[in-house]
């Protein structure tokens, strides 16, 4: 039996962008990020727990520079391992792949995608560009390789001011600013849709899957923001959220949230690299608190599901449109 018939509560999906500690410091201009530390080992069975306690199952984009280094193996394997579906979150995680030609960016996504299946048993159907990053050129590729959703699209009239911060905090040079000067958005990204929608590119169609923000003020929800604001108020965050998912509701928005790893890590973990982050100084038992808040809400009101079962389901009611369309707005 179909998914939507099997529940009365409305789909939505859940994901988790797995950049690791190098790549956080590559793009913010830290050294030593070279030798790829990683924290995947520390971080994923924590994350596997979490979900497994509040019995979800969502999907890890997973970085190929990552899945291509033995060390990260055993870690990666057990998102697999506990059912949980794999997306390709490209393979040198570089947030320009709007400057990317075709050619580059098929091997970029072929070289995650290998590496992301033999590292974890799973070859990867949906895609998420790092900082949001996209392109016509991306879309066509995924499309051309059978790729069944792409979740890049961030529709937020915020993103300049987190680049803003994010470069204001960062040691990078003139050349390295603008190399990242599309980095989480432009501002006219507030203008793009919401809803998820079918994508007509020249080479066939997929879906487009948006990170869900809150409905007519397009201010950030994932949960990154919420434990931000909780650090002020708890009270605060719980409410807004409580509010964004009401509005979804109301406007018929089918919600993607967004998680990303350090919403499971904190200051008692000792990454001083990772200091920079908003609410990185909050304890690991006290996001995981405000975790279970979250799953436990979630799991209230939505029946969560993987990226692909949620384009799937939105697959046999969204018309194709191309991209020249208005819904495909100001892509390079």
């Amino acid at each position: 039996m179909h998914l939507r018939l099997m529940s009365k509560q409305p789909v939505a999906s859940l994901s988790l962008d797995l950049d690791n500690q190098w790549s956080y410091m590559k793009t913010h201009g830290d050294e030593g990020w070279e030798s790829y530390p990683t924290y995947l080992p520390l971080l994923v069975p924590r994350v596997i727990e979490a979900l497994r306690d509040a019995n979800l199952r969502i999907t890890f984009f997973i970085v190929g520079q990552d899945a291509a280094l033995e060390k990260n193996h055993a870690a990666l394997r057990m998102i697999t391992d506990a059912g949980h579906e794999v997306g390709n979150h490209s393979f040198r995680h570089e947030p320009w792949l709007h400057l990317y030609s075709e050619a580059e960016l098929d091997r970029e996504i072929e070289d995650a995608e290998v590496a992301i299946e033999t590292a974890t048993g799973k070859r990867p159907n949906c895609f998420r560009g790092p900082g949001f990053s996209l392109s016509r050129t991306v879309l066509k590729v995924l499309t051309k390789r059978g790729y069944v959703c792409d979740a890049s699209t961030f529709p937020t009239f915020l993103g300049p001011l987190a680049r803003m911060y994010y470069f204001m905090t960062s040691k990078l040079d003139k050349a390295e600013l603008e190399q990242r000067d599309q980095l989480f958005g432009k501002m006219q990204d507030g203008l793009r849709p919401l809803k998820p929608y079918r994508i007509q590119t020249e080479v066939g169609s997929l879906i487009e899957i948006p990170v869900t923000t809150m409905p007519v003020l397009k201010i950030p929800i994932h949960v990154s923001y919420l434990l931000y604001l909780s650090v002020f108020a708890p009270w605060l965050a719980k409410l807004y959220f409580r509010f964004a998912l009401a509005m979804c509701k109301l406007t018929g928005v089918q919600l993607s949230l967004l998680l990303h790893p350090l919403d499971f890590m904190g200051c008692d973990d000792n990454i001083p690299e990772m200091a920079f982050f908003p609410a990185m100084n909050l304890t690991v038992s006290r996001k995981l608190k405000f975790l279970r808040y979250v799953f436990r809400t979630l799991n209230q009101q939505f029946t969560i599901v993987p990226m692909q079962e949620h384009a799937k389901a939105i697959a046999e009611q969204a018309k194709a449109v191309p991209m020249k369309h208005p819904k495909a707005i100001a892509l390079p």
